[in-house]
Order: structure tokens, then C-alpha cells, then sequence
């Protein structure tokens, strides 16, 4: 049974930085694998921010996040990252991490198999 486990979320200004963490375990990971970053603010849909595969350097990220977001990932620590900066309130939201086991890069939420239970992320004005 695959794990996954969000950390890094808090309370931030308006303009700074926060680095997310997710951590993966119960099983091991391959190249056909991918790791995503989605997130969910209060009274919206949850919406994709960004995803990795788990071997090479491929990403993709939603436009409205490239910017200022950037996925990565220690394959040794099993975990990814979700380093966001410049952050605005509306970034405010509970940030999920999941893993789709035998997808390409994707947004959409139904290709995803598991899911973490999120860490909350709240900037201040």
C-alpha cells in the first residue's frame, strides 16, 4: 500500500516562500510513475500545480504556477518537492501530493492512484 506523507505548510506573508515535501513509501518507483502536486482552496475545486515523473526530467506544470512553483524530486529520500515562491494569498489552500503508478505526465486527478491528506498552506496580506 503505497504512503504519502505532505509536510512544509504554514503560515506565510504575502511574497514569501514556502517549500513543500512529500514523502512516498510502500513500494518502490519507476520511471512510469509520476508524482503530482494539486491543491485545493477553500470553497473551490482542487486543481493541479505541477507533476514529475520519477526517473528523468521531465515536468509539467499548470501555466498559472510556472512562474513560481517548481517541482522536484530526491529519488534517494523517496520524496518530491513543491518550492513556491513570490506566494499571494489566493495561494492559500491545502496542498495534496499524489501518484499515478502507470500514467505519463498528467493534471487530470482520476489518472492519480493515491493520495497524501494534504498540508495546509495560508498567506497573509
Amino acid at each position: 500500500q503505497v504512503q504519502l506523507a505532505e509536510s512544509g505548510g504554514g503560515l506565510v506573508q504575502a511574497g514569501g516562500s514556502l517549500r513543500l515535501s512529500c514523502v512516498a513509501s510502500g513500494r518502490t518507483f519507476s520511471g512510469r510513475n509520476v508524482m503530482g502536486w494539486f491543491r485545493q482552496a477553500p470553497g473551490k475545486e482542487r486543481e493541479f500545480v505541477a507533476a514529475i515523473r520519477w526517473a528523468g526530467a521531465s515536468t509539467y506544470s499548470a501555466d498559472s504556477f510556472e512562474a513560481r512553483f517548481t517541482i522536484s524530486r530526491d529519488n534517494a529520500k523517496n520524496t518530491v518537492y513543491l518550492q513556491m515562491n513570490s506566494l499571494k494569498p489566493e495561494d492559500t489552500a491545502v496542498y495534496y501530493c499524489a501518484v499515478g503508478l502507470g500514467v505519463g505526465l498528467t493534471n487530470r486527478q482520476h489518472d492519480y492512484d493515491y493520495w497524501g491528506q494534504g498540508t495546509q498552506v495560508t498567506v497573509s496580506s
